[in-house]
């Protein structure tokens, strides 16, 4: 498994992360191996939220004698990210995870309260040592450079902003991007395989992705997932509920695309203009 600094905070966190949506929907034992696979191959990025249902329980059971091996974040919806809302919603995740802290904790997307208050949230949870960083997601990069100011006012730092990434949807290269790179801020990016569209070997993205696959003797998921990370500052979060699409994904991680294979993806999975908001899920 290959590790970077996530962010700003100093720890060293697997490139390819296990996603949680839905995941309390696959068949309970079935899904807790999978967390513990992706423990094996040394996946320590675990990402849930408050509204992945009962995601947080199954990741309890997952984790129950291995907490210290997982890097584990979750996310406070908008509607309760109040000063004191983040921390019940906190609070709540602590309880339902069996856990007494959080590794990192991100404000969902942006809702009604004032940043300001959501982040005086953040800062009594850090103090009490219930989070240990904390992070934005789906930040457009205007949204980003306000949250940073503020956090840099009160002399804080944001871990990191998780956004829509994958290679039909790359919108965040044009600013996003570039802004957590200068603000050395971590890029998770979710669903890196697309909404359930992930392209198929009769399309010519499909076949290119192939081709590349077998020259590494991988798989086209595998080469996805290199050409995401292959900026230094981004993770991928590939959710599975099965522990033979974990270990897929987590050999992902030793996969190294050449210059000349990165310019085949791009010609057939081009980057396009930037949108006018950023894309979200």
């Amino acid at each position: 498994m290959e590790y970077r600094q996530f962010g700003s905070t100093g720890q060293q966190v697997s490139v390819i992360e296990m996603g949680t949506w839905c995941i309390d929907l696959a068949d309970r034992g079935t899904a807790i191996r999978a967390l513990q696979t992706g423990l094996d191959h040394g996946m320590n990025h675990i990402d849930t939220a408050e509204m992945y249902r009962d995601a947080e329980l199954v990741i309890r059971d997952a984790i129950r004698e291995r907490r210290d091996e997982a890097f584990l974040v979750s996310k406070v919806l908008p509607h309760n990210a109040s000063r004191q809302g983040t921390r019940r919603a906190c609070e709540r995740s602590l309880r339902r995870l069996g856990t007494d802290r959080l590794d990192c904790y991100l404000l969902h997307w942006r809702g009604p309260f004032p940043l300001e208050e959501t982040n005086a949230g953040f800062q009594e949870l850090e103090r009490e040592g219930k989070i240990l960083s904390w992070g934005v997601s789906n930040f457009d990069a205007d949204d980003l450079e306000e949250a940073y100011g503020i956090a840099e006012r009160a002399g804080e730092d944001i871990a990191c902003d998780q956004v829509l990434y994958h290679l039909e949807q790359r919108a965040i290269e044009h600013a996003v991007l570039p802004s957590c790179i200068g603000h050395r801020l971590a890029v998770t990016a979710y669903s890196p395989f697309g909404p359930d569209d992930f392209p198929g070997p009769h399309t010519q993205g499909g076949r290119v992705l192939a081709e590349i696959a077998e020259a590494h003797d991988a798989t086209p998921r595998q080469v996805a997932l290199a050409f995401l990370v292959r900026h230094p500052a981004v993770f991928a979060i590939a959710k599975a509920s099965n522990p033979q699409h974990t270990a897929e994904n987590a050999g992902a991680a030793g996969l190294v695309l050449s210059d000349e294979e990165i310019a085949s993806i791009n010609r057939v999975f081009p980057r396009g203009p930037r949108p006018r908001t950023l894309p979200t899920l």
